[in-house]
């Protein structure tokens, strides 16, 4: 039994992360104690369509600006949140964001702590952000902050600044890298390839899989080591669903992305998306 009261506001909240119905998103919450992951992961294992909740989904309004380096070797992209689409769309919040990613670029920023840190016009961008939050009297911060290097990085955003892409690529390949950019950022797959899902990822998949067989009459009778191996198999169509080579091309759905690819001569060494929720 549950310990923690849930709120009208959490119910509501699931709902629009997952697009389940009220009861079942109550449901869903009581019996995973209030954990929204573990939640999804319920409701997956009822047989539900839901979204899958990723780490891209955490800020609601902001700014995202993806960028490169001069000589593309190197791509950053930040989120700065805010909490209204009135400050997000302002031309003025979004120049300040875009001051604030032209420095990252400028210091060669790591990280988002390090990027706090920088000056701008002898004025911390952690002070920057306090002096604004005060003029614009909401909150507001850094709240995501990527990074890749790579022989070649290309840099891409989509909608009004709300998702900023970065591809790696092998080899100088600008027209592929904005070809795969928007791809990832359409179908927002969670690896590369199979070899490089993380294996809680692998492991949380099977195990919903199985809680599903489990509750298919014509799985009856069948061992845990059974159904384990079956799930084994099953995952190919996760794979070639979430994985990005083995997506359908979105401009050519006749080929593969890992097909494309090989027909430009480039490999991709990684990419990262953030996108407002």
């Amino acid at each position: 039994m549950s310990t923690v009261t849930i709120s009208a506001q959490d119910i509501n909240k699931l709902r629009q992360m997952t697009g389940a119905g009220m009861m079942d998103c109550r449901k869903a919450l009581t019996e995973t104690n209030g954990d929204f992951e573990a939640a999804i992961d319920w409701l997956r294992k009822q047989g539900q369509k839901v979204a899958a909740k990723r780490s891209d989904r955490e800020a609601k309004e902001g700014v995202v600006i993806a960028q490169t380096t001069a000589d593309n070797k190197t791509g950053l992209v930040i989120c700065v949140s805010c909490e209204t689409d009135f400050v997000s769309k302002n031309a003025d919040f979004v120049a300040f964001v875009q001051s604030i990613a032209d420095a990252a670029v400028a210091n060669n920023v790591k990280s988002a702590e390090e990027l706090n840190d920088v000056s701008i016009n002898g004025v911390k961008v952690s002070e920057l952000i306090n002096d604004k939050l005060a003029s614009i009297g909401e909150k507001i911060g850094i709240n995501k902050f990527e990074r890749v290097d790579a022989p070649f990085v290309s840099a891409y955003i989509h909608g009004s600044y709300r998702m900023g892409v970065l591809v790696g690529l092998s080899k100088d390949a600008k027209e592929a890298g904005k070809d795969v950019a928007m791809q990832i950022a359409a179908m927002n797959p969670v690896a590369v390839d199979a070899a490089s899902v993380p294996a809680t990822t692998i492991a949380r998949e099977k195990d919903i899989i199985v809680e599903l067989m489990k509750q298919d009459p014509k799985m009856a009778g069948k061992t845990d080591e059974m159904l384990a191996k079956i799930a084994d198999g099953k995952m190919g169509a996760f794979f070639k669903e979430q994985t990005l080579l083995a997506q359908a091309f979105v401009k050519d759905a006749g080929k593969s992305v890992g097909d494309y690819l090989k027909e430009a001569g480039v490999t991709v060494t990684e990419f990262k998306r953030v996108a407002l929720g």
